[in-house]
Order: structure tokens, then C-alpha cells, then sequence
């Protein structure tokens, strides 16, 4: 049996496919940017197809999916730009105070214990808050640079969008080409593997809003009701965060109680007891229930390949950490797994 295993998949063309694999592989670390950024796309892409595909039984491909890509953003938008309108004042009133927040962080650092003889309680509020209005306002006097990088961002924004509508638009093309890069016999194998990946990443994008979305929901709505100031700005930012898995929910739980520690004890036991809520609901029901149907992956593999990512990847490989998970497990299953046992 495993004579006939070695001499099935041991050829001249699979060991030069298998190099040629490695050295892609190594080539995608040195660009992994722009890797990222068509990963990303791809993801996007998949999330959307289904709605193409059911466009595209009545319009050309190309067609549905330059609509699909215009209604996205257009969406996005509507959603967005309405909640930030009415969040304009809660910003404004909320960066003046900054210099508050700062200070109330000190004072917290400094009332429990292994945080009182930290840096952090020890820094001083004046000198950093001067420091930084140097630095801030050097930086807004670098007005070409502030212009520069916000066109690269509109550019690249542009860049994905454009991506993402190829995926879509030519997604037979493109499967094709890759199918083309394996030998005959592999075909079909790379056929189901790609399905399956497609199949596990495609709700990806739509399951995290959900999520987003219900964590948002809760704590505005929660906030609102215990009369914290800041509500709608504090459950936007929570909603916000909550893409990045772990290290999101922790970092927002933070800016909720420093923002909320002059209004006394009761305030921050309040944004607790809703942030509680809101997590609960999320990791319990709503998390669970669409990740487990869409990707079916065990936390423990989301949070190593949360670390990695966290490391050589950046914070856009963070955000993507489940999905690019779905992608290595779908591979290790099908190429390793399934063929030994």
C-alpha cells in the first residue's frame, strides 16, 4: 500500500510542483503587503460572489459585478457616514478631553496595586501632554506628507476594490489559471480544495458585521440606559475594535472605563456589567452560532494563528487571522489528513 502511495504521488512532476510551491511560498514573505492586500481582496471577493453569481444569471459578469462592488460601498457608507454625524459631537468634546483621560489614566494605574509602581503611574501628564502637542503640531505643519499618505490610502482603497472586482468578474478565468498550475492529476484535488476554502471564507466578511454589529448594538443601547456619557461614540468604537479577535474587546473595555472613571464607581461598574453583556451574548450566542457554521474552527487555532499573524503580518493579518486559519486548516485536512487516514 504504500508502495503504490509513493510511486502515486512521488513523481518528477510533483517534486518539481512541491519546489516550485516552497519558492512561491518564500517569494509571498518578501511582498507580504501586498500578499495581504490581495488575500483580503480575495476574501471580500468571496463574501459577495454568491450575490454576482444570482446577478449574473440576468447581466454579463462583468456587469453584476461592478454593480455588486458599487452597492457594497454605497452601503458601507450608508451605514457609516449617518452614525459618525451623529457621533461629530461626541468626538469633538471627546478628543478636547483628552488631556482628562490621560490624567484619570494615571490616577488608575496609580490605585491598584501592580500597576502603582509601573511606568505607566509614574509618567508625567504635563510633560507628555507638552511633548505631544510638539509633536502634534510639528506633524500638522507637515501638511504635504498628511496629503501624500492620505492619497496613498484613497489609492490603495481604490487598488482593492479594483481587485475585488477581477475576483469576482473573472472568477472562472482565474480559477482556471490556478487550476493550470498543478499537474493532471492534481487538478482535481486543487478543484475541491479551492471550493472548500472559497465555501468556509465566503461568509466570512458577513459573519464578522454580524458580530460586530450585536456588540455595537448592546453597548449603545446599554450605555445609553445607564446614562454614560458617550454612548454612541464609546459603542461605535467597541463595534469597531471587535474585528480584532481578543486584543479589540480588551483595548475598548479600556478607553470605556478611562473615559467613564470621573463619573465614579458606579459609571465604570455599569460599562462593565454591559461590556459583560455584550461579550457574553457575542462569544455565546451570535459568535458560536455563524463562525462555527462558516468556519468550524476551534478557538485555540484562531488564537495561535492570531499571534502569528499579530507578529509577521500586522495588524490587517490580525483582522484576517480566522480567515486565513480556515484557508491553512482546509489545506492541511485535504493535502495530509484525509491521504493518511
Amino acid at each position: 500500500m504504500l508502495d503504490n502511495l509513493f510511486n502515486k504521488y512521488i513523481t518528477t512532476k510533483n517534486i518539481i510542483f512541491g519546489i516550485i510551491s516552497i519558492l512561491f511560498l518564500v517569494f509571498i514573505t518578501k511582498i507580504k503587503d501586498i500578499a495581504i492586500l490581495f488575500f483580503a481582496a480575495y476574501v471580500i471577493s468571496c463574501s459577495l460572489n454568491p450575490l454576482t453569481d444570482k446577478l449574473a444569471k440576468k447581466l454579463k459578469r462583468g456587469t453584476a459585478a461592478g454593480i455588486v462592488v458599487v452597492l457594497s460601498v454605497l452601503v458601507v457608507l450608508a451605514f457609516f457616514v449617518p452614525i459618525i454625524a451623529m457621533a461629530g459631537h461626541e468626538i469633538k468634546s471627546f478628543v478636547e478631553h483628552i488631556p482628562t483621560y490621560a490624567e484619570n489614566l494615571k490616577h488608575f494605574a496609580s490605585s491598584i496595586p501592580f500597576l502603582n509602581k509601573t511606568e505607566l503611574a509614574n509618567i508625567d501628564i504635563t510633560n507628555f501632554l507638552s511633548t505631544a502637542g510638539g509633536v502634534t503640531t510639528q506633524f500638522l505643519n507637515q501638511s504635504i506628507n498628511i496629503s501624500i499618505n492620505f492619497a496613498s490610502s484613497i489609492i490603495y482603497f481604490i487598488v482593492a476594490l479594483i481587485i475585488i472586482y477581477y475576483f469576482m468578474a473573472d472568477k472562472d478565468k482565474v480559477r482556471a489559471a490556478y487550476l493550470s498550475l498543478f499537474p493532471t492529476e492534481m487538478k482535481e484535488k486543487a478543484k475541491d480544495i479551492v471550493s472548500t476554502i472559497s465555501q468556509k471564507i465566503g461568509g466570512y466578511v458577513l459573519a464578522q458585521i454580524a458580530t460586530m454589529t450585536s456588540v455595537g448594538i448592546i453597548m449603545t443601547v446599554g450605555l445609553l440606559l445607564s446614562g454614560i456619557e458617550y454612548a454612541l461614540l464609546l459603542g461605535l468604537m467597541t463595534a469597531i475594535l471587535d474585528i480584532i479577535p481578543v486584543v479589540g474587546p480588551a483595548i475598548a473595555l479600556v478607553i470605556c472605563l478611562i473615559t467613564t472613571f470621573k463619573s465614579g464607581a458606579l459609571a465604570m461598574t455599569l460599562v462593565c456589567v454591559v461590556f459583560a453583556v455584550a461579550q457574553l451574548a457575542e462569544n455565546n450566542f451570535v459568535r458560536p452560532y455563524i463562525f462555527g457554521k462558516i468556519l468550524d474552527i476551534h478557538p485555540l487555532i484562531i488564537y495561535f494563528f492570531l499571534l502569528v499573524t499579530a507578529q509577521y503580518l500586522g495588524v490587517i493579518g490580525v483582522i484576517f487571522a480566522p480567515a486565513i486559519a480556515a484557508t491553512v486548516c482546509v489545506l492541511i485536512e485535504e493535502l495530509y489528513i484525509k491521504n493518511i487516514n
